[in-house]
């Protein structure tokens, strides 16, 4: 396999350059959005001016091999103005949907972040903004307010995750964080293989699913494959 590209900070420091003095961006990715079990994550990475170049093995997490990721979360989160992993639940992804959970996640990774780390702008990877408030009225409605809401500027991104090192760094801490959560849930119910699997619909996890049902950890509102 080639080895990509390393990202770099040259998107961020273009859009601070068109912010205030000591402006900060947050990265920020999401990690566990297609799974079956377990809670989304979402990380965030921030980043200013005077932030030096990331470590050298940052790439997009889905890149890296678990311990090197493991070995890089202490790395990134010295090197970043600050960081943060929000998670959201599996009953708060049925009750909210997928892109409000991204929502709340991301809202309580922003709000664990100190407040001297507080950005100005957020960068997302993808070209879908799941961080801003809803527009439409029925969306609204439905949003959680068990963290506050995000009102500054978000850029996407798509390909950011490669490109862009805040975000990589933040996907990193996202499945780092993530990861450890499944292999703590894998030893409450092993017969799933959470520790491999990580809540994805891998085959084992399928036919765990048809001959044991679904756990408290499963996402109940998902096309779980069981029978009606």
């Amino acid at each position: 396999m080639a080895v990509s590209a390393a990202p770099t900070l040259e998107l961020e420091r273009s859009l601070l350059e068109a912010l205030p003095a000591g402006a900060r961006i947050a990265g920020m990715d999401e990690v566990g959005r297609g799974a079956l079990a377990g809670p989304v994550a979402v990380g965030v990475a921030v980043v200013s001016a005077s932030t030096p170049g990331a470590p050298s093995a940052v790439r997009d997490s889905k890149l890296l091999r678990p311990a090197v990721r493991q070995e890089l979360v202490p790395q990134i989160r010295s090197w970043a103005v600050g960081s943060a992993v929000g998670m959201a639940s599996p009953s708060e992804i049925d009750a909210l949907g997928i892109v409000g959970a991204l929502r709340l996640a991301g809202r309580r990774a922003l709000e664990d972040l100190d407040p001297t780390a507080q950005p100005d702008l957020v960068l997302l990877d993808g070209s879908h903004d799941w961080l801003s408030p809803p527009s439409d009225l029925l969306a609204l409605a439905a949003d959680s307010d068990a963290a506050p809401a995000w009102d500054g500027p978000v850029r996407t991104q798509v390909k950011g995750d490669m490109t862009c090192a805040s975000i990589a760094g933040a996907s990193v801490l996202a499945k780092v964080e993530r990861d450890a959560l499944m292999q703590a849930l894998d030893a409450e119910h092993p017969a799933y293989g959470w520790a491999r699997n990580k809540g994805y619909g891998a085959a084992a996890h399928r036919a765990a699913l048809l001959e044991r049902g679904v756990t408290e950890h499963h996402r109940r509102s998902w096309k779980l494959g069981l029978p009606s």
